[in-house]
């Protein structure tokens, strides 16, 4: 009833899942993912104990194919599982259990594990695959949100479309580098899930997203008296406050000011 990708990224600093379904709030049951350890997805006959199981056990050094079989192995209901497993190095792996609804199945390499079940095809997973390896150049989460729009794209879950949702984890890059997850956004219940985590993630992006400090701007002379006009016509006194107010502190650079900042900026003001 659900396809997910379960990667990590060019770089092995973060893991993800990216998952969709006809099936009410999926990202509440299906991705499990932890910085330094790697991430998993349980479909199917969801078992969510494998979640902290299966992290505890990427935690100690279990490659990914050593998480599965342990998993598996130990559940009488693994016939009706199936699940996608991901660590710091080598390939994903997959499990389709034999009990699964047709059509089921995986696709694994390097960094990557990709399944489904109540599928119209293998060619879902295929797309998926396809989608993964020919991005390799885009953001992380953009490359699962994409690949997982080509698995929509391919069929999807034949049912239908429900929910959908992202999970990634990076060291320090949660919100003030507070916690390890940076993204985390779920589509509960919609006619285009996947569509939704989209424009979701476009906003995610647009409050907590960094930009190349190669693009930042000196805010000095021209543009700082620009600066300071807009923020007085809006009733700021400071582009500090205007930011935290409008949700941005964390495009915020001392002395510099992020593009993406300068055109809201510019956007509020003329709105008035």
């Amino acid at each position: 009833m659900t396809y997910s990708i379960v990667a990590r990224s060019a770089d092995g600093q973060s893991f993800g899942v990216a998952v969709a379904s006809k099936f009410l709030a999926v990202g509440m049951a299906v991705p499990a993912a932890e910085a330094g350890a790697g991430a998993l997805a349980t479909q199917a006959a969801a078992n969510l104990a494998y979640r902290q199981q299966g992290l505890t056990l990427l935690r100690t050094g279990v490659p990914a194919a050593g998480v599965v079989a342990g998993l598996t192995a130990a559940d009488e209901g693994r016939a009706d599982r199936q699940l996608g497993v991901v660590g710091p190095a080598g390939d994903g792996a997959s499990y389709t259990g034999v009990s699964c609804h047709g059509w089921a199945g995986g696709l694994t390499g390097d960094g990557y594990a990709i399944q489904g079940n109540i599928l119209s095809g293998p060619e879902v997973v295929a797309a998926i695959e396809r989608s993964w390896l020919d991005s390799a150049g885009l953001p992380f989460a953009d490359r699962l949100l994409r690949a997982l729009k080509a698995g929509e794209d391919a069929g999807g879950d034949r049912r239908g479309r429900q929910s959908a949702a992202i999970l990634v984890v990076t060291p320090g890059g949660g919100y003030g580098g507070g916690s390890d997850v940076s993204v985390d956004l779920r589509v509960d219940d919609h006619a285009e899930p996947v569509a939704e985590l989209i424009r979701l993630h476009g906003l995610h992006e647009l409050y907590f997203g960094r930009s190349d400090p190669a693009e930042l701007l000196p805010l000095e002379g021209e543009l700082a008296t620009e600066v300071s006009v807009l923020l007085a016509k809006l009733g700021y006194e400071s582009l500090d406050s205007w930011a935290g107010v409008e949700n941005l502190e964390e495009r915020l650079a001392g002395g510099l000011i992020d593009p993406v900042v300068l055109d809201v900026l510019r956007t509020a003001a003329l709105r008035g």
